[in-house]
């Protein structure tokens, strides 16, 4: 069991999923395909994983993560523009690079003396991530599956966590309950990596959760201009 490697996994899981939402609303791939081959580089998703990686105290370099995101995502999109059935052949191979991530974060905690700490965190940051990418009610079946999909591999206990969260009402406040002092800023930025912020839904749960956490004005505006969102 490893929420950590979870974490790592669904994170490719909800680039996925917004990477769907933008093939609905623009009609064909081209967005998609564009956030696969952007995801090694800087600024791009694996410079998000790995600052909350390296917030929770994980031995993890971003150009590892670059690295690996970056060869299986542009494999990724390369092999869509030629592939009949390009959409899923780029989900599988998103897939396989999600594992490899994955596998490479939770061999680094597994057995060792923050292991703990690191899982109840990966938890809480699941939970932000959920909630999220629900704020505008915007998981369809189709989404929910590209997110379900990255859990393959994962242990019963990890699949019912992200289930019920899936299931599970909007709730910043109680997520900000359950968070401690020294994880609120890792807790929001998992909830702003999950999004576009690019709706008022998005936003106003945004500000609801900071609220909720007791993050200031500029605390907040940092993490957001850190990984490279609009300020809400």
């Amino acid at each position: 069991m490893s929420f950590v490697r979870a974490l790592a996994t669904l994170a490719v899981g909800f680039a996925a999923a917004k990477g769907m939402q933008k093939v609905k609303e623009m009609g064909g791939m081209d967005a998609l395909r564009d956030k696969m081959r952007s995801a090694g580089e800087p600024g791009g998703m694996a410079d998000e994983i790995g600052a909350m990686a390296q917030k929770m105290g994980l031995p993890v370099q971003t150009d590892q993560i670059r690295g690996l995101l970056d060869s299986f995502g542009k494999s990724a999109a390369g092999a869509s523009e030629t592939a009949e059935a390009g959409l899923g052949q780029m989900m599988g191979m998103a897939k396989a690079g999600a594992g490899a991530l994955g596998g490479m974060i939770g061999a680094m905690t597994a057995g060792s003396p923050m292991g703990e700490i690191s899982e109840e965190a990966a938890r809480l940051m699941i939970r932000a991530m959920i909630q999220a990418a629900k704020a505008d009610g915007a998981i369809d079946e189709a989404e929910r599956k590209a997110i379900l999909d990255q859990m393959d591999g994962s242990s019963d206990e990890e699949v019912a966590f992200v289930e019920a969260e899936l299931n599970a009402a909007v709730d910043p406040v109680g997520l900000a309950a359950d968070t401690a002092e020294s994880m609120r800023a890792q807790v929001y930025s998992a909830a702003l990596m999950a999004i576009d912020v690019d709706t008022e839904a998005e936003r106003a749960y945004l500000r609801h959760l900071a609220a909720a956490l007791m993050l200031d004005e500029g605390k907040v505006a940092a993490i957001h201009t850190g990984m490279g969102k609009p300020v809400v």
